[in-house]
C-alpha cells in the first residue's frame, strides 16, 4: 500500500494536466475515469468518420480525466502557485462545442453548457482565497447539474460529457481544494478557547 502512497514525479510535459507530483493510486483512478466515460457515450461514435471519432474521444478522455485529476493534490497545488495558468486553462477549454461538432451532436446545448461552465469557473476562480470558495463552486455545480438536462435538444451523450465538463472546470479545477492545507483562511471554531 505504501507503493501507492509515495508521490512520483510527473514529466514536465504533463505538469499542466497532472501537476509536478502525483500518487500512483491517483494516477490509476484518473486512468480508470477515461474508459468509463468513453463507454458511457460510445453509441455517439457510430457513423462518425474515424478521424472525428478519435479527436472527439481524446477530448472526452481529457474531460473525464480532468474531472478526477483536478481534485488531486498534485494538480490543485500546481495551479495554486500559477494564477496566470489558471486563466489560460479556462480560456482554452473549448471542449464541449468541439465534441458536439465532431460527433454531430446538437450544438446549442453544448454552447450553453460550455458558456455557463466557463462563467462559473471564472466566478469561482475570482474567489480564490475566499473562505467560501468551495461552497460557491458547489453551488455552481449544483446549478449546472440541474440545468443541463433541461436544455433544448439535449442528448444523453452530451448530458454526460457536459456534466463531466461542469465537474472538471466549474468545480474540480476552479476551487482550490487544498487552501486550508497550505494555510489559507480557515474558519475558526467560535466555541474554541
Amino acid at each position: 500500500m505504501v507503493l501507492f502512497m509515495t508521490p512520483v514525479r510527473i514529466p514536465p510535459l504533463l505538469h499542466d494536466v497532472l501537476g509536478d507530483r502525483q500518487r500512483p493510486l491517483a494516477l490509476v483512478l484518473i486512468g480508470v475515469s477515461v474508459p468509463i466515460a468513453l463507454l458511457a457515450v460510445g453509441s455517439s461514435f457510430s457513423g462518425v468518420p474515424l478521424w472525428r471519432a478519435i479527436l472527439a474521444g481524446l477530448l472526452i478522455a481529457d474531460i473525464a480525466a480532468g474531472a478526477v485529476a483536478n481534485f488531486t493534490a498534485g494538480t490543485t497545488d500546481h495551479y495554486a502557485t500559477r494564477p496566470a495558468s489558471r486563466w489560460v486553462f479556462l480560456a482554452i477549454h473549448l471542449h464541449l462545442p468541439l465534441v458536439a461538432l465532431l460527433l454531430g451532436l446538437p450544438l446549442l446545448p453544448a454552447l450553453i453548457a460550455w458558456g455557463a461552465t466557463i462563467l462559473i469557473g471564472v466566478k469561482v476562480n475570482l474567489a480564490t482565497g475566499h473562505p467560501e470558495q468551495r461552497v460557491m463552486g458547489g453551488l455552481g455545480l449544483v446549478a449546472m447539474l440541474c440545468i443541463l438536462p433541461l436544455l433544448p435538444d439535449q442528448t444523453p451523450a452530451l448530458l454526460i460529457v457536459s456534466s463531466l465538463f461542469a465537474v472538471k472546470v466549474g468545480f474540480a479545477f476552479a476551487v482550490d481544494h487544498r487552501a486550508e492545507t497550505r494555510g489559507s483562511q480557515v474558519i475558526a471554531d467560535p466555541g474554541a478557547p
